[in-house]
C-alpha cells in the first residue's frame, strides 16, 4: 500500500477509521527544532469533527501522543512518530456495507485490490479520518515555514453553485484571518447562503461539494524542477492524496484557455530590486519552478459520498443488484474541514522542496 510520500522529508500514515488508532511517521526532520505544540493543537482543532451543525456528529478530540523523535520539546533527528487513538467508534453502523458496496466510495475498488481483506468500517485506511495524522505532520511543516515568513492559507471559494467574492491581494494578515475563521470566506452574505445550503442538503439526506482556494506567499524563486518534479506536479500529487479531491488548477487555471497570449503572459518589472510580475496567471510557477510570486491553486472537493438517501448498488456476496440505505455519521459537506488539511499538505511539499535544494541549513 502506497502510504509514504516525500523525498528529503518522508511522511508515512497508518491506521483505519474504526481501528484502535491512526498515526504518522515523519522522517527527515533535522534535530534540534523546537516545536510549538499549541500551534499543532490549533490546526488539529480546525479539522476535528463534531464542532457544529454542518459537521459530522462523530466526536473525536484528535488528541495526539508523540511516541518518538521528540525530547525536551525539540526534535531529535530520529523519525518522529505520533498516534491518535480513535475515541468515538460506532462500527455497527457499517455492518451492512460489508457486502453492499457504497456508491462514490472505495468499497468496491478496495475489495478488489485487497481481495476482501481490507477493513471496510468507515472506509478503513481509505477514510478521510487519515487526514488527521497528515495534518499533524503538515502542522509541523507550516510552523517551520512561518519562521521563514512563508505563509499558507485557504478560503472557501464556492459551495455547490454559490461562489464567494473575488479575493483581493492576499497577504500574511489575510491568511491569518482565514485560519481564525471556522468558515473562511470574503463575503459574509455568501457565507450565510453557503451554510444554509449545506443545512438544506443535510435535511434532504444529501450532500454538497465546493472549491477551496489556497495561497502560499513569500516562497523565493528557484524551487522545484522541470517536468516530473515541477512544483505543480509535487503539490498535485500530495493534494490528490486527500480523499474527495477531484481536481486542481493553478493561477488562472482553465480560464487561461479563453485568454490570448498577451493577456495570459505575466509581464515582469522591478520593485525594490526584486523581480515581480504585473499579473499572476501562472500562479507563482514558471517551468515547474517557483518565480517568487504567490503560489495560488484551487482544489475541487466532491460532495460527501455517504448520504442517507436510498441508492442502487450491488451485494458482492450474492452478485446481485440491491438497494442501500447508508447509516452512520457523516458530514453534509466536508469543504470547511478540509481547508487545514490542504494547508498542511501543501506545507509538506514546500518544506520538502526547500530541504532538497538547501539542505538542513535552510532551517
Amino acid at each position: 500500500m502506497s502510504s509514504i510520500t516525500g523525498n528529503k522529508l518522508k511522511v508515512s500514515i497508518f491506521g483505519e477509521s474504526h481501528g484502535e488508532g491512526i498515526g504518522v511517521v515523519v522522517d527527515g526532520l533535522p534535530p534540534g527544532i523546537e516545536l510549538d505544540l499549541d500551534y499543532i493543537d490549533f490546526q488539529m482543532k480546525r479539522r476535528a469533527p463534531g464542532q457544529n451543525d454542518i459537521s459530522t456528529p462523530r466526536k473525536e478530540s484528535d488528541r495526539y501522543k508523540i511516541l518518538s523523535g521528540f525530547f525536551e520539546n525539540k526534535t531529535t533527528g530520529a523519525p518522529l512518530c505520533a498516534i491518535i487513538f480513535n475515541e468515538d467508534k460506532n462500527s455497527k453502523d457499517y455492518s451492512e456495507i460489508k457486502n453492499k458496496i457504497r456508491p462514490g466510495h472505495s468499497d468496491y475498488t478496495g475489495y478488489i485490490k485487497y481481495r476482501g481483506y481490507n477493513d471496510y468500517r468507515g472506509g478503513g485506511h481509505f477514510s478521510g479520518r487519515l487526514t488527521a495524522p497528515l495534518l499533524f505532520a503538515g502542522s509541523i511543516a507550516m510552523q517551520l515555514l512561518e519562521r521563514k515568513k512563508i505563509f499558507i492559507g485557504s478560503r472557501i471559494k464556492s459551495i455547490y453553485n454559490i461562489e464567494d467574492d473575488t479575493a483581493p491581494k492576499v497577504d500574511e494578515t489575510e491568511i491569518n484571518t482565514f485560519k481564525q475563521m471556522t468558515f473562511p470566506v470574503i463575503c459574509e452574505k455568501k457565507r450565510k447562503q453557503m451554510e444554509d445550503e449545506i443545512v438544506n442538503a443535510r435535511n434532504s439526506n444529501d450532500s454538497l461539494g465546493g472549491i477551496v482556494e489556497t495561497y502560499i506567499i513569500n516562497v523565493p524563486a528557484g524551487y522545484g524542477q522541470p517536468f516530473f518534479d515541477s512544483v505543480e506536479s509535487r503539490i498535485s500529487h500530495m493534494i490528490f492524496s486527500i480523499p474527495a479531491v477531484k481536481g486542481i488548477e493553478f493561477g488562472a487555471g482553465f480560464k487561461i484557455t479563453v485568454q490570448t497570449g498577451k493577456e495570459a503572459n505575466d509581464e515582469f518589472y522591478v520593485a525594490n530590486k526584486k523581480i515581480m510580475t504585473k499579473t499572476n496567471n501562472s500562479g507563482g510557477i514558471l517551468g515547474g519552478i517557483s518565480n517568487g510570486m504567490p503560489i495560488i491553486f484551487r482544489t475541487a472537493i466532491k460532495p460527501t459520498a455517504s448520504i442517507s438517501s436510498p441508492q442502487s448498488t450491488v451485494d458482492i456476496s450474492k452478485m446481485e443488484t440491491t438497494v442501500l440505505n447508508i447509516a452512520g455519521r457523516h458530514d453534509p459537506c466536508i469543504v470547511p474541514r478540509v481547508l487545514p488539511v490542504i494547508d498542511g499538505a501543501a506545507a509538506l511539499v514546500i518544506l520538502d522542496l526547500m530541504l532538497e535544494r538547501d539542505g538542513e541549513i535552510w532551517i
